[in-house]
């Protein structure tokens, strides 16, 4: 009798695997989101959402929960049951920098999540307040050298990702700056046009601040040269090796059958290669789909994991 009961057992969850997928999905899917609406990961979760409700055939429902850094919304996905109706849009802070300046985290971003795809991704601008009179990378890095006391940047907080970009470029320069940290990028932004803080990471939605010129852009912390400023350098350029790329991704609970993931999967991707797609996430912003496959979103997650956790523990950056 007890091996009938595991031989059904069994056969239940046999069926479960290769049903489930065929039929997946017969109910709304859940999308956490790690902040407030209006951020980057909220527009791009609320575009990809709308495509895939769309192209699935079910609601596709946006629950925002903030708090932690992003490890709030984390855990709750990384405990979800692994159905495929509960996803997370994650941005690369919670996945490859949380688990190094957390002394403890609830769960474990490479373990407990799973990488569905791919979905945004963006870059930095190095901007400084016009009255810093350095017009190139060069020049301003000569001048921060001389600078006494040592020129302020402004962060988005302590531990992000404007913090660790200015970091790397403090150690491939050999300068010194002050940090003095935000609550979000914008409100660092802010602060070095009002002169606060002479320096600042500021992100693509700064865009206005950097045409107008209340903000004096140097160079672009990307692999590659922004769009939106082609003449613009790459730090990359002058110091090989430099590379801060914000990216975004859908995450899926651990143990999530493999044919709902590449369901999913392959429904994102198709939707980021369409140009009304692409254009929405420009124009609402300022972001670039993430076309990647399965192989080359977990090299830059595994990458990104092991660059950021050296650059924490030189730095001794840390967080309760």
């Amino acid at each position: 009798m007890l091996i009938l009961t595991r031989i059904a057992a069994l056969l239940g969850a046999v069926l479960f695997a290769t049903a489930a997928p065929a039929q997946y999905p017969t109910k709304p899917i859940k999308i956490l989101v790690t902040i407030p609406p209006g951020g980057a990961p909220d527009i791009s979760a609320r575009l990809i959402g709308q495509r895939l409700s769309e192209t699935l055939g079910q609601p596709v429902v946006i629950e925002n929960k903030p708090g932690a850094n992003g490890n709030v919304a984390g855990e709750i996905a990384a405990r979800a049951a692994p159905d495929g109706y509960t996803l997370i849009l994650a941005a690369d802070s919670l996945i490859a920098i949380n688990p190094h300046i957390y002394g403890k985290m609830a769960f474990n971003t490479l373990k407990d999540l799973v990488p569905i795809s791919g979905v945004a991704t963006n870059q930095f601008f190095l901007s400084v307040n016009p009255e810093v009179p350095a017009k190139t990378l060069p020049e301003f890095v000569d001048y921060a050298r001389k600078a006494n006391p040592p020129l302020a940047y402004a962060s988005g907080g302590n531990g992000s990702q404007h913090q660790l970009g200015i970091e790397m470029l403090k150690r491939a320069a050999g300068i010194d700056l002050t940090h003095v940290p935000f609550r979000g990028g914008a409100p660092a932004g802010i602060a070095t046009v009002a002169g606060e803080t002479k320096v600042v990471l500021a992100g693509a939605s700064n865009a206005g601040l950097l045409r107008s010129g209340k903000l004096r852009g140097l160079a672009t912390t990307g692999k590659k040269r922004s769009p939106l400023f082609p003449d613009m350098p790459t730090i990359g350029e002058f110091y090989p090796g430099y590379e801060v790329t914000i990216w975004l991704g859908l995450f899926a609970p651990a143990g999530t059958p493999e044919a709902i993931v590449t369901k999913l999967r392959t429904e994102a991707q198709k939707a980021l290669r369409e140009p009304e797609l692409a254009n929405r996430l420009n124009v609402t912003g300022r972001l670039e789909p993430l076309i990647a496959s399965p192989e080359e979103f977990a090299g830059l997650i595994q990458k990104d994991y092991e660059k950021y956790g050296k650059l924490v523990k030189e730095t001794g950056i840390k967080l309760d």
